[in-house]
């Protein structure tokens, strides 16, 4: 029989938009003991996870919890719960995740609308507003940041716009919860999908989501009890149900609700790493987060155009959390990901798409976004761009950044 080796993976530096580095207080977490999902403890450890969620979303929705599985578990709950067949639905793309969008809710069976913009842009929110006007669509998609291209959709005043003709505005923030400001009830969101692998700084395997009761009344109007749950007589829609019953909010709903009723297994151990993610979110302070996230940008920007490469994408539409460079004539990217990963220990992403092999991703998002790993992500892409003969400024990198660093550094603690 073949024997296996002790689980030990490498430790890395992750300089992805996704994936990050977790916060070892969260890693602490998952190794408390199990409880069971309807335990008391555990279901008041649920109801904190709800509680620090809409401080995190920045609503007072009722509904703010999460789905079990990847970012994509998230998106496809609302837009399957939401999305009725015919429903006409409008969705901006500017980047692969807008393409997801409309994949999810041509499987829905809705009538899909496109508004597409050139990949390192972003829409006038006009553009938006007019085309919501002249479409009048049940339910406008879209991301607000996308890490394909390393840009942030601007948000106010497409939710007013919805309000208008009686639609739902659903938004992806799964790059940006927690790292940028997302005003769900401020910019008038119906619902939002969130992320735990970037800036929350908790494994993959939650999807925090929020939605208010504008969404709960078109989910309830097709609201069914799972068969085996059931009480007899008990009334059923005549409408067809969700065509998910592991994505049916409604379902979910009842599950997080006091009703506690039996949905599906709880995570248990990925509960105990978002509520603790969650907890660090708020003991740092929404505010202060988002500045550290632009400080660290300011300092990564600074060092990439020092030593003189290219940044990629409309920097009036920057996405804070992703910084985007175009691969230099001649130099093969993947060779230069490779060496960073297998020489210095760092990883930084490629792309996809029309973007495969023209730019780098580097992220600085939530545990991962610090002065140590902005320097030694610096000082290793120079060293393997002049191991690869490229035509970079040697030594500028680092002083850019530490000038920037130094700004005023008694109110900018690393």
């Amino acid at each position: 029989m073949k024997s296996y080796k002790d689980l030990s993976p490498s430790l890395r530096t992750i300089m992805t938009p996704g994936p990050v580095e977790v916060d070892p207080r969260v890693l602490r977490a998952m190794s408390y003991p199990i409880l069971g999902q309807f335990d008391p403890e555990f279901t008041e450890l649920m109801n904190e996870t709800m509680e620090m969620l809409r401080d995190v979303f920045q609503t007072s929705n009722q509904w703010a919890f999460p789905v079990d599985g990847t970012s994509r578990s998230g998106i496809e709950a609302v837009l399957v719960s939401v999305i009725e067949p015919g429903d006409k639905v409008l969705v901006p793309i500017y980047g692969r995740f807008g393409h997801l969008l409309v994949e999810i809710a041509e499987r829905c069976g809705a009538e899909v609308l496109m508004l597409e913009r050139e990949w390192g842009s972003v829409f006038e929110a006009q553009e938006i507003i007019n085309a919501i006007h002249r479409e009048k669509p049940s339910i406008v998609a879209m991301v607000h940041g996308e890490t394909s291209t390393g840009c942030i959709q601007p948000l106010e005043g497409i939710g007013a716009a919805c309000r208008e003709v009686d639609a739902l505005l659903v938004v992806d923030a799964v790059a940006t919860i927690g790292g940028v400001p997302v005003q769900t009830d401020a910019w008038q969101l119906d619902a939002v999908i969130g992320g735990t692998q970037k800036c929350l700084s908790v494994p993959s395997g939650m999807s925090p989501i929020t939605y208010n009761d504008r969404v709960e009344a078109k989910v309830l109007r097709r609201k069914t009890i799972e068969r085996g749950l059931r009480d007899q007589g008990a009334a059923v829609s005549s409408l067809k149900p969700v065509a998910s019953n592991y994505f049916d909010l409604g379902m979910l709903q009842d599950y997080w609700s006091p009703k506690r009723l039996n949905h599906h297994t709880e995570a248990t151990s990925m509960l105990y790493a978002l509520r603790e993610g969650l907890r660090l979110v708020l003991q740092e302070g929404l505010e202060e987060r988002f500045l550290r996230h632009k400080r660290h940008e300011a300092a990564l920007v600074a060092g990439l155009q020092a030593m003189g490469l290219t940044l990629y994408g409309n920097p009036t539409c920057k996405l804070p959390v992703v910084t985007c460079i175009r691969i230099p004539d001649g130099i093969d990217g993947e060779s230069v990901r490779s060496m960073l990963l297998n020489t210095f220990g760092i990883e930084i992403a490629s792309s996809f798409g029309p973007l495969k092999g023209q730019i780098w991703r580097i992220g600085t998002m939530g545990f991962s976004c610090n002065q140590k790993n902005v320097l030694h992500v610096l000082g290793a892409l120079e060293a393997v761009l002049l191991w690869h003969r490229a035509d970079v400024n040697v030594g500028a990198a680092l002083q850019a950044a530490l000038t920037q660093y130094a700004r005023k550094e008694e109110e900018q603690p690393c």
